[in-house]
């Protein structure tokens, strides 16, 4: 009689465990998605009108060889900040934030030199559609990296107050996968300019 009743009673299963993330993290992947789906677009109307026929050749401007070799760099250094947070190495990290800041700037700074390069070879944001893009896609990049220069020094003053070690990880880790979006962003157009100008 026991056993009849034990047989009776359904077995009750535990529920699978969902794949959870951080509310702050998803929207940092939406926004990236966006920037992504923002730059495909870019590009795309880039290679239209290219085969549309008046367009202006010219050379790519040298100094974008140098901040891509920066930008790779600072791609490093944000590495080397983030397992530096995992290991509570906190002097590493601190300096590591430092570093990528100083190369984040001098990215830019190469970035509005370029500029400069382009205007010396006449190559003008108005006039001929090959500068406006030009212009445009580098501009967009710059500003996208500015934004990523503010999560930067959000996350250095962070670093200096103690907030950013190996129990709180999440805010260096948003900054790492930015700043490595932005890096590996750049090195798409930089690619894409130079196989199609």
């Amino acid at each position: 009689m026991a056993q009849s009743k034990i047989e009776l009673i359904p077995l009750i299963e535990e529920p699978q465990q969902t794949l959870s993330m951080h509310p702050k993290k998803f929207s940092l992947w939406l926004f990236i998605a966006s920037v992504v789906m923002i730059f495909a677009a870019m590009t795309s109307a880039y290679i239209v009108r290219q085969s549309d026929g008046n367009w202006l050749e010219f050379d790519m401007p040298p100094m974008l060889w140098y901040t891509s070799a920066i930008i790779l760099a600072s791609s490093g250094t944000m590495h080397w900040a983030y397992w530096s947070a995992k290991k509570d190495n906190l002097g590493s990290l601190k300096i590591a934030m430092s570093l990528t800041v100083l190369l984040g700037i001098a990215f830019l700074v190469g970035q509005y030199l370029s500029w400069g390069e382009l205007v010396d070879q006449k190559v003008y944001f108005v006039g001929n559609p090959a500068g406006s893009f030009m212009y445009v896609l580098t501009g967009l990049h710059g500003a996208h990296l500015i934004s990523g220069l503010v999560f930067l020094l959000v996350t250095l003053i962070s670093s200096f107050r103690y907030k950013v070690h190996g129990k709180s990880l999440n805010q260096i880790e948003m900054c790492a996968t930015y700043w490595h979006f932005l890096d590996g962003l750049w090195l798409y157009l930089f690619l894409f300019l130079l196989l199609n100008h």
